[in-house]
């Protein structure tokens, strides 16, 4: 640009007024004055149809040359502004930069999905598959279809939540599943498990939630006894705890099954001693059972003449209790993060 020395002091000056540039806001003024389209250094390239042709060559190289400096210049300037004001704001946090970084805290199952999964994955080594099913039920399937008609006392073991459409409310129980999957596959042989949540109006104390989950099982075939569902207990009840565990079956009365039995656990957290968890009794009930009752099996499809079926249902919450060694229900749902980080 010497042959053109006006050339040269523009370059000159705009790097010297760029020098004095502080920050964004003066930076954008610069910019506006040296490279916008009313700019300066455009001002300087249309000088070339004003030259003469044996000079707008020449011209037109050293302007090109120009304007490729000053735009490099404002780059530099511009990164050279932001690193600045990166600084700033880590200087101002008191950031050191050089100090090792922190690991992210990395999410876990949570341990109720964590026992969830082993006892599905327990059953599913036992051909049980997997049926899910709705959390807003009918009255219909939720009672009725079980043998719970309108007005029957066993409704009150089971404080409802109604929603204001009639006879629609949050299932109770995953047993309205087993109605569901029969009349699916009827007449197919039936092996599910059906895990989800259900939803009671209880009071909320150690060992119960008034939402919690339970994981249904049912099976239907042609020559089912109660028999095999005490064995596919029994080989449950190792897998989870270990091998010489002792389960207790007690009478009991579902209207869903008939016969029906609550199945016990010598207590793991105390050892069979007695702890608040077992009532100090040394067992700790973990599922309820039964063979089907004739009246389900005739809602499903299946006639209980030709077809016999068992069920059994659990509560996950209270086997992670013995699994993990919590004596409170409550903590699963605390969102206390000391807690679950224990898992």
């Amino acid at each position: 640009m010497s042959a053109f020395p006006e050339l040269s002091q523009l370059q000159t000056q705009a790097q010297a007024e760029l020098a004095e540039v502080k920050d964004d806001r003066q930076l954008e003024a610069w910019r506006i004055k040296w490279l916008g389209r009313k700019g300066l250094v455009p001002a300087a390239i249309k000088k070339i149809g004003s030259l003469p042709k044996e000079e707008r060559a020449a011209y037109g190289q050293a302007v090109n040359q120009l304007k490729q400096a000053v735009q490099a210049a404002y780059e530099a300037r511009k990164q050279a502004l932001r690193e600045e004001a990166m600084a700033a704001e880590l200087r101002a946090e008191g950031f050191d930069p050089t100090l090792p970084g922190r690991r992210p805290q990395v999410g876990k199952l949570h341990p109720v999905t964590a026992t969830m999964r082993e006892i599905i994955r327990i059953f599913a080594h036992m051909g049980f598959q997997v049926y899910t099913a709705r959390d807003v039920e009918t009255d219909e399937y939720n009672f009725q279809l079980l043998n719970f008609p309108k007005g029957h006392p066993a409704r009150e073991m089971q404080d409802t939540f109604h929603t204001t459409i009639p006879d629609v409310l949050l299932r109770t129980h995953t047993s309205p599943g087993q109605i569901r999957v029969m009349r699916e596959r009827y007449p197919e042989p039936i092996r599910v498990v059906l895990p989800g949540k259900c939803y009671r109006y209880e009071q909320v104390t150690a060992r119960s939630e008034m939402m919690f989950h339970q994981i249904e099982g049912l099976a239907v075939g042609k020559h089912i006894t109660f028999a095999d569902l005490k064995g596919t207990l029994q080989a449950f009840v190792e897998q989870l705890f270990g091998e010489g565990r002792r389960l207790r079956f007690r009478a009991s009365h579902f209207p869903f099954t008939e016969p029906s039995a609550e199945v016990d656990v010598d207590c793991i957290l105390c050892g069979g001693k007695g702890c608040r968890v077992c009532k100090y009794t040394g067992w700790l009930e973990i599922l309820g059972c039964g063979m089907v009752h004739p009246n389900v099996l005739r809602n499903g499809g299946y006639d209980p003449d030709e077809w016999t079926g068992y069920a059994f249902g659990m509560g996950p919450e209270r086997i992670a209790m013995l699994l993990y060694g919590v004596d409170d229900i409550r903590y699963f749902y605390s969102n206390d993060v000391r807690f679950l980080a224990q898992f």
